[in-house]
């Protein structure tokens, strides 16, 4: 009989089964965990560098900006390839094309007298290169796990997230301060080198239409599909939400200098990834809940209103209170964003839906920027965090009510294999 004690366990601690089961899955979760490590010290460095040459939220806010347009053309056409060609072809070359790119960072980050022009750029080149990328490795995930451990899959792919998100941008940050970006970069490019070895040894996940040359015009028979399924619709409009409105990272440099805490920088970093991780490590939960629809709409929510309570927050811990809560609350929106997207849509058009979900995830956190390093420039950072977070909590009760679909949606409704068509 089984103890109270081990029922407990079972139901928060997060399902391992995907990892036992699958050799490929695990290589692409420790893949994806190295690289998310060094592109994270990156992702410091690039903005920590802006600020300094610059001084000014626009300039790093404008990063975003400079992401959005690679994004959305690459993206378009990395779902086209993922469903015509080789996955983890793709997903493979791609990762050696960004260790290039970083290795181009850290050459232009060791000159006596680095210009920003440069950085922005690379921002663009890598936005190009993940939206080609992306959605291979998403649209793989459903060929390399059962069915029945999808939601598990997503929650463990989650879990790399928030443990990138807590240890790498705090490390990075003391990497930095001591040692400067050319250091940041070198670890990049040595995690990339890593991650490449581990996809190298990955099995083919090959098209069932290997053999035919791509065309980026096939992508609106994905987008059409889409159009077809508002419940798809309001997992990407729930997102935006959340990544537009109350992901205010382009501010934090700013914040930790109205805090009076400069120090903490990469602590409001990894203040959002702690979160995601405290949700992941106790998310045995989520495969007991049936109606993911209403749990995405609930945590987007949950986002915008601990966000706008940061902006109220009287002193740093109160604010790093609430931008954890925060990061749960994505955390729970994104794992089952996923297991929707992994359990209802066919295995032909995965790769295409996935350039969508790519074009949405990229374009969130972009407009994000641009608009909080905008209003902050104007208003101020408080007033912009505040805003951003009531926007997205106005924008989760409105989704409610605007998508029914949405909030009506039933896992036990979809159940796909890789040639199968949603249940009725």
């Amino acid at each position: 009989m089984t103890s109270a004690p081990d029922r407990l366990r079972s139901r928060l601690l997060p399902n391992t089964a995907p990892w036992r089961s699958s050799r490929d899955f695990r290589l692409v979760w420790t893949s994806g965990t190295v690289t998310l490590f060094g592109s994270i010290f990156t992702m410091t460095a690039i903005p920590l560098q802006i600020a300094d040459l610059t001084g000014s939220p626009w300039a790093v806010g404008a990063v975003g900006a400079v992401e959005l347009v690679p994004t959305l053309v690459f993206g378009l056409y990395g779902g086209v390839l993922a469903d015509r060609t080789d996955r983890r072809t793709v997903a493979l070359a791609t990762e050696v094309a960004l260790a290039a790119l970083s290795a181009l960072l850290l050459a232009h980050a060791l000159l006596g007298a680095p210009s920003v022009w440069p950085l922005y750029a690379a921002a663009g080149l890598a936005a190009a290169l993940q939206g080609i990328q992306q959605p291979s490795l998403e649209a793989m995930i459903p060929r390399l796990v059962p069915h029945d451990q999808l939601v598990a899959a997503g929650a463990l792919l989650s879990l790399r997230w928030s443990i990138g998100g807590v240890v790498a941008p705090a490390a990075a940050g003391l990497l930095i301060a001591t040692a400067g970006a050319p250091a940041a970069y070198l670890v990049d490019v040595g995690t990339f080198l890593a991650s490449i070895v581990f996809l190298a040894r990955m099995r083919p996940v090959p098209s069932a239409r290997d053999a035919e040359r791509p065309q980026l015009g096939e992508f609106v028979e994905g987008a059409r599909y889409v159009a077809r399924r508002p419940d798809l619709i309001g997992t990407y409009l729930a997102d935006l939400a959340a990544t537009v409105f109350a992901l205010p990272t382009a501010l934090f440099p700013f914040l930790a200098e109205d805090l009076e805490a400069a120090w903490a920088l990469g602590l409001l970093y990894s203040a959002g990834a702690a979160g995601s991780l405290i949700a992941a490590a106790t998310g045995g939960w989520t495969e007991r809940v049936h109606r993911h629809g209403r749990v995405v709409v609930l945590s987007a929510a949950l986002v915008g209103a601990a966000t706008a309570a940061a902006a109220f927050a009287p002193g740093l811990w109160a604010v790093l209170l609430c931008l954890t809560v925060a990061g749960g609350g994505h955390w729970i929106g994104d794992t089952f964003r996923g297991a929707i997207w992994n359990q209802s849509i066919p295995d032909g058009l995965r790769g295409r839906a996935a350039g969508v979900e790519m074009l949405v995830g990229s374009a969130g956190p972009a407009l994000g920027d641009l608009r909080a390093g905008g209003l902050a420039a104007r208003q101020g950072i408080r007033a912009a965090l505040g805003t951003g977070g009531l926007l997205c909590l106005g924008s989760a009760a409105a989704l409610s009510a605007a998508i029914p679909a949405l909030w009506r949606y039933d896992r036990r409704a979809h159940r796909v294999g890789p040639a199968m068509e949603p249940a009725p």
